[in-house]
Order: structure tokens, then C-alpha cells, then sequence
């Protein structure tokens, strides 16, 4: 079976995605014969080996609307003779360009999260993108939760298939190296540790964090970077709150984790449904760390159970985000067992593993012709 995987982007471009990607294909690379098709970050074409599979790179116009302009899809998708594409949605240049090419393939789409940023450019192409989700074979989506409270996957609920995202637990050990980082980290800082990971972006609700934290008395390191940068470092200096919230910008591998495991609370404040999940949050959780996050309608309430792995606030509450870390810093007991138990179920249920079978099920029921458009 020969599988082309189609994506806007592929490491070393970071993102929740790609991360994804980057995981399924390292996962499926030995089970399937793979090809990855993606947009490059510059005006060349380049094609090369990675883990083993080829990665063709199209040259790229931009980066439009959080979209990369690659040009050339069709061309490339017509020369490809894969079994089944396997789209990464939403990029519409990609979707749209399979559409155009004319050719029929068996279609796999990994329905990542609803259009919710660019309502004018989705209310132009969302002809094109429901007639390319209506030939799909297959739609996977990364929880129940996502098929309920999408708008877009309401009308296909019949094809979804549900394959929860998957993390490698095995970087996230607790080495010498590590445990060395964490010590320092820890020493680095005097009082409890909260850590947020991810993009500098709106909708991770890192304005709402930094205001609840005039009610806690701990740490808050953020690590990534991204445009909301400067206007979440200005709101960090007001009212003091600058000695006890630190910009670390991005990481390098070994350092990220150490900061995993040196952290008391792992907290992602989303505050909208563009944050479909929150891959960070089984990172954190495979270091054995309570997490607190929002009651999104999206997997993000399934990736951190309420009173199983964490705790859920009120998505947009400066007071209710203040009371889950409280509560979880003025409860050790709760942290551990709530840690504890964060570590079990990563590893019971969101391992690359088991993420890698449940896509190749989904691949061999697509092949016997038993997706709906066979």
C-alpha cells in the first residue's frame, strides 16, 4: 500500500501539525510504502530523503492567511501513483488543487480543526472545501468531541473516524540529562513553577493567564514564540507582574523537556476553537504533570479530563483560571495523584503506537472498499 501524505508544511517548520505529521509518518513509515507532499518556505522545489521516505518540498509563493502558497500540487499529485491520499485539512491550496488535477484517488482526510480565524476567505472557498470533504473516503478527527462541535463535520459524521492524537512517550523519560536540566530550572527559580507551551497567538488566551497571575504566587515561563510576543510582554509589565513571568522564547529539545519536568502545573488557557486539541498537553502529562486548561468544545476537554488528569476552567475567566492553579498549588496531594494518573493514560491511550494502527484501519477499510465513496 503507497500512501502520499499532504500537508501545508513539514519539519523543521514547527506547529501542532506538523508535530502530528511528523509523529505519523516516523510511526507508518515501516508499515506503508510513504511519500510526503508539502509547500516549501521558499520560491524552489526540493525533493529528499527523511527517515527513509521522500519529501517533496514545492516552491512556495508566501505565506497568505496562516497558509503557505505552494504552487505545483496538481502537477505533483498527478505523478504520484500512491494507493491513497492523505490530506491534512485545512490547507485549501492543497485541496483545492486535488480538485482541479482532475484525478481520482481513495482520500484520507485528518480533519484538524474548523476555519475560525478567516471567516472572508473561508466563506469564499467553502464550496470547494465541503465538495472536497464530500469525496473523501474517510474523515479522522482527533476526538468525538471535534464531530460534535463542528459545524463543518455535522454534515459527514457518517465518515469520521475517530484516532486520537499520539505523542512519542519515550522522549519525555526522565534521564540523567533531564533530571540534571530540571535541578537547575528549578534552582533557577524560588516558589512553584507554571509552564505554557506553544505559539504566541490569540487564542491560546496567554492575556488571561498573565492577568490571573496577580492572584498567584508562583513562576510562569512561556516557551515559544509568535506575533502576539511584544503585546503579551507589555501586559506582563503592568502591575509588576514581570518578576514572576518569564519569556524563554523557543527551545531547544532536551531544554523543553527538562522545563516538562522541572514545572509544578502544565497550563494551556485557550479561549477558542481554533485549539482543537493541545498536543502540549500529553507532553506535559507524559512527564507525570497535572494540567490545567479550558472547557472547549473541541478535543481539548478529551486530551485533560476534569478531576482525572487536570483540571477544565471557564474558557475567557482571569478568576477561574486563578482558582485552578490555586487549587492544584495548594494541594500537593492532588497534584501528585492527579500527575500520576496524567502519566497512565498517556501511555494507555495516546501513544504513537497505537495512533500509527488506528490510521493504518482506517487506510486497510479505505483499500477493501469500505469507504463511502467506493
Amino acid at each position: 500500500m503507497k500512501v502520499l501524505m499532504i500537508n501545508k508544511a513539514y519539519p523543521p517548520w514547527t506547529g501542532g501539525i506538523e508535530s502530528h505529521l511528523y509523529g505519523l509518518c516516523r510511526s507508518l513509515k515501516d508499515k506503508v510504502d510513504l511519500e510526503v507532499l508539502v509547500s516549501n518556505t521558499r520560491f524552489k522545489t526540493e525533493v529528499g530523503l527523511d527517515g527513509g521516505y521522500r519529501v517533496i518540498r514545492v516552491a512556495s509563493l508566501g505565506y497568505v492567511a496562516s497558509t503557505h502558497l505552494g504552487v505545483s500540487f496538481a502537477k505533483w499529485m498527478r505523478k504520484s501513483d500512491a494507493d491513497i491520499f492523505h490530506f491534512h485539512f485545512p490547507y485549501p491550496v492543497a485541496e483545492i488543487a486535488y480538485l482541479l488535477s482532475m484525478i481520482k484517488r481513495r482520500v484520507v482526510v485528518t480533519y484538524h480543526v474548523d476555519v475560525v480565524h478567516h471567516p472572508i476567505i473561508w466563506g469564499m472557498l467553502r464550496p470547494f472545501l465541503m465538495n472536497f470533504l464530500e469525496r473523501a473516503d474517510k474523515i479522522i478527527v482527533n476526538s468525538a468531541n471535534l464531530i460534535g462541535s463542528s459545524p463543518v463535520l455535522a454534515r459527514f459524521a457518517d465518515k469520521c473516524e475517530v484516532v486520537p492524537y499520539g505523542i512519542d512517550t519515550g522522549r519525555f523519560k526522565m534521564t540523567d540529562g533531564i533530571k540534571l536540566g530540571a535541578g537547575k530550572i528549578r534552582k533557577s527559580f524560588h516558589g512553584p513553577i507554571i509552564l505554557f507551551v506553544g505559539r504566541l497567538v490569540p487564542y491560546k488566551g496567554l492575556d488571561v493567564l498573565i492577568k490571573a497571575m496577580d492572584n498567584i504566587n508562583a513562576n510562569l515561563l512561556i516557551i515559544g514564540e509568535g506575533p502576539s510576543k511584544k503585546k503579551l510582554m507589555q501586559l506582563g509589565r503592568e502591575n509588576g507582574r514581570m518578576n514572576k513571568i518569564h519569556f524563554l522564547g523557543t527551545l531547544p529539545e532536551e531544554e523543553l523537556i527538562a522545563h516538562y519536568h522541572a514545572c509544578d502545573i502544565f497550563v494551556l488557557p485557550s479561549v477558542d476553537t481554533a485549539e482543537s486539541f493541545g498536543i502540549v498537553q500529553l507532553e506535559a502529562q507524559a512527564c507525570g504533570k497535572p494540567v490545567v486548561s479550558t472547557n472547549l468544545p473541541t478535543g481539548v476537554t478529551f486530551a485533560n479530563l476534569n478531576g482525572v488528569t487536570g483540571i477544565v476552567v471557564t474558557p475567557g475567566s482571569v478568576k477561574g483560571l486563578a482558582g485552578g492553579i490555586n487549587k492544584l498549588l495548594l494541594d500537593g496531594q492532588l497534584r501528585k495523584r492527579l500527575g500520576e494518573q496524567s502519566r497512565e493514560r498517556v501511555s494507555r491511550e495516546f501513544t504513537l503506537e497505537i495512533m500509527a494502527g488506528r490510521t493504518l484501519e482506517v487506510y486497510n477499510q479505505v483499500m477493501a472498499g469500505r469507504g463511502l465513496n467506493e
